[in-house]
């Protein structure tokens, strides 16, 4: 095991790749000579050449179009577009093309894309640059969705999504890229499709993803301090495929949860989450299951009103309990004061 940062651990992995595959290459703006925006690709222009790391115009749709069709011919590109935002842009392209290829035509092309693109607020980007519209993409068939929260996912899910022979859509969050954990050193890539469950318990299943997912296993932590309670966290790790299954098992086991999400309450993925316990587990339940999900609103550039839009530890903390007290477990002094 390696302790490395979200960051390094995203370029550690696209450098192994290019180096164990010739057709792996890079498309994206300012990738190259600029290094990335966020500076996952320092350093592989001097290493790769300009063939292997291709600068693109601003031009998203262009740039994925013609990856689309790169990798219709059997190279495997890797495109970074700058954030989830301007995937917009090139919306017809995923959707109308890089999902329904394999299908419309009998399986004769393939595309196996990997479009790598952050999200999230928290940085005071404006409305426009902070989003999380993910669930436009795990909307659509014949495309995989996946979201890491840590280091070591970050590695395994990017190993998945590049040697995988369909399109994913690798989602990143801007406020996780200097966290830190364990990597592992083999190249053992992830199963897309499959959850983890980061923590045991059972008094509450607690569900999350990127963000979302280390804000949970932050909380169950700090909640088994200070009053002892014995949350299981699930990290969904893949918005498409679901992992319907580990979702369920886990609530016929709690009783109770609680989905958190970084993006607006209408419609979300959380909705998703939720009707699949229903469907799954509603014989199981002891009280309905909450939801945390960010103000429905654009979110503002001010940093003390994005933060109060964004989701928090506290909105987290108090959902558990209303979730808890409604089965006839109260909260002690202890979390009361936390």
């Amino acid at each position: 095991m390696t302790v490395m940062t979200f960051r390094q651990a995203l370029h550690d992995t696209l450098r192994a790749e290019m180096l164990r595959d010739e057709n792996v290459f890079l498309m994206g703006e300012e990738i190259g000579v600029f290094e990335g925006s966020y500076k996952i690709t320092a350093g592989l222009l001097a290493e790769f050449g300009e063939k292997r790391v291709r600068d693109t115009p601003i031009a998203e749709e262009g740039f994925t179009g013609a990856a689309i069709g790169a990798a219709m011919l059997g190279l495997r590109p890797v495109v970074e577009i700058m954030t989830i935002n301007f995937s917009l842009l090139a919306l017809d392209q995923i959707v109308n093309h890089a999902a329904k290829i394999y299908g419309m035509f009998g399986g004769q092309a393939t595309v196996p894309l990997v479009i790598r693109t952050p999200g999230g607020g928290g940085q005071q980007l404006g409305a426009t640059h902070s989003q999380n519209i993910e669930l436009y993409y795990a909307f659509v068939p014949g495309l995989k969705v996946v979201a890491p929260s840590t280091p070591a996912d970050a590695k395994a899910l990017l190993l998945a999504a590049i040697r995988d022979n369909d399109p994913v859509l690798f989602l990143e969050n801007l406020a996780l890229y200097n966290t830190k954990g364990e990597v592992p050193d083999d190249d053992t890539p992830a199963v897309i499709g499959k959850a983890a469950i980061t923590r045991e318990g059972s008094d509450l299943t607690l569900i999350g993803y990127s963000r979302m997912a280390y804000v949970a296993a932050q909380v169950a932590e700090q909640l088994a301090e200070s009053d002892g309670l014995d949350i299981e966290v699930i990290d969904l790790r893949s918005l498409r495929p679901l992992d319907r299954e580990t979702i369920i098992e886990s609530v016929k086991k709690t009783h109770v949860a609680v989905v958190l999400e970084d993006d607006w309450l209408t419609y979300g993925i959380g909705a998703e989450i939720a009707a699949s316990i229903s469907d799954g587990a509603f014989d199981y339940l002891d009280a309905p299951v909450r939801r945390v999900a960010m103000a429905e609103v654009p979110l503002p550039y001010s940093k003390s009103l994005e933060t109060a839009a964004l989701p928090s530890t506290e909105d987290v903390i108090n959902a558990i309990y209303q979730t808890l007290e409604a089965v006839g477990k109260r909260r002690t002094k202890i979390a009361q004061d936390s």
